[in-house]
């Protein structure tokens, strides 16, 4: 058997005379893909994210974008949007019928009594302010993002003074259904 090295990822065992090399992901994307099944399951067609809560690469909670437990969906009920003001007073329309997946996947972990300190958090893009503040409460101490949020910056100073490591691995905004 032969060893093949790949940029960033750890080396492929080749079968003798094989041809091709199957790509091995490190564990960031490996759980970043893990968090595009979970999102299948969301029930908001605004923000169809998942999020996947690790220690030791070993998955301790997942959640997705979803109305309250026996709560009627936006898939079958609607949005219930609101304007929100940002601080430099422009306007956008949030769905608040739903939590997002940050806060599903803490929730399942407190309901099922997994402790979640010192864990690494997948998730599609840059926490909301409010998923920031319970990100640092539960202990968490690294977020990986596959994308920038547009209004992150309070929970970027939140994860800096928090010392929560924040790695997003990719400068492109994530952008809602109908977003401006």
């Amino acid at each position: 058997m032969k060893r093949k090295e790949h940029k960033g990822t750890r080396p492929v065992v080749l079968a003798t005379g094989s041809q091709t090399a199957a790509r091995r992901p490190g564990w960031d994307e490996y759980f970043l893909g893990i968090i595009d099944e979970v999102s299948k399951r969301a029930t908001c067609d605004r923000g169809r994210a998942g999020c996947v809560i690790v220690r030791d690469k070993r998955i301790l909670a997942t959640g997705y974008v979803g109305s309250p437990a026996g709560q009627l969906h936006c898939d079958e009920a609607g949005h219930m949007m609101r304007d929100v003001v940002a601080p430099d007073g422009s306007m956008s329309k949030h769905c608040i019928r739903t939590i997002h997946a940050e806060q599903n996947a803490i929730c399942q972990a407190a309901r099922f009594g997994i402790p979640l300190a010192a864990a690494t958090l997948y998730c599609k893009m840059e926490p909301c302010f409010t998923c920031a503040k319970m990100i640092v409460n539960c202990g968490i101490k690294r977020v990986v993002c596959a994308g920038k949020y547009h209004a992150a910056s309070q929970s970027r100073d939140l994860f800096k003074k928090a010392k929560v490591e924040l790695c997003v691995l990719s400068d492109q905004i994530v952008c809602y259904k109908d977003q401006k």
